[in-house]
């Protein structure tokens, strides 16, 4: 049975403004990660992508940038993307829209993106009309499942592999709940990518 938490339908893709699921005619693929930056973690992730010669997209907690500056500089030296994943991840179903807004302006004084990824995926529709006007809101097609506990790190590997395709956003999460399975996943999914013919990018900010 296909797990739809991996991969968003089409008609859902399809039904939802101002959020981008994909990437339309490129063969690129895009590896993004969402959480950090996370001390010794995303620094692994860093590693692990360098050693492919590859790109990524990190999708940064502002109140993380503030406490590990230093690990963020990083992503901007080694030419990885970045983008904003609100300050204090919060969850947008749950959320003032106001509130909401105005914690993702407080990560913009950290992050300086015009990406932004909602929490969870969870966004309302008011604050994505409003964000859409200052930010591409960045989804994704492909989600490793590296955070779940019933999830296996050869299973993340797997629904990498089974569900990408040309201009796929695939997730994984640079954080310390999901490090035991995104280390084994990660390079197993970027050397079959690789072999694919893919070409692992940032997203364009």
């Amino acid at each position: 049975m296909k797990d739809y938490t991996v991969q968003i339908p089409k008609v859902i893709q399809n039904s939802t403004r101002y959020l981008d699921w994909r990437i339309e005619n490129t063969n690129d693929v895009y590896l993004t990660f969402d959480d950090g930056p996370t001390p010794i973690i995303t620094e692994k992730v860093l590693e692990i992508l360098q050693s492919f010669n590859v790109k990524g997209t990190f999708f940064c907690i502002g109140r993380n940038v503030d406490r590990h500056p230093s690990i963020y500089q990083k992503l901007l030296d080694a030419g990885m993307g970045i983008g904003n994943h609100t300050y204090s991840h919060l969850n947008g179903w749950k959320t003032k829209k106001q509130v909401y807004i105005n914690d993702v302006d407080l990560a913009s004084s950290h992050i300086k993106s015009n990406l932004f990824r909602p929490p969870y995926g969870k966004i309302r529709s008011f604050p994505a009309k409003q964000l859409s006007k200052s930010f591409k809101i960045i989804m994704w097609d492909v989600l490793s499942k590296d955070y779940a506990y019933k999830t296996s790190a050869i299973q993340c590997f797997n629904n990498v592999k089974k569900y990408t395709k040309p201009g796929s956003i695939i997730v994984f999460h640079d954080s310390v709940k999901a490090f035991p399975k995104l280390e084994y996943a990660l390079p197993k999914s970027i050397e079959f990518l690789l072999n694919k013919g893919y070409n692992l990018n940032t997203i364009l900010r």
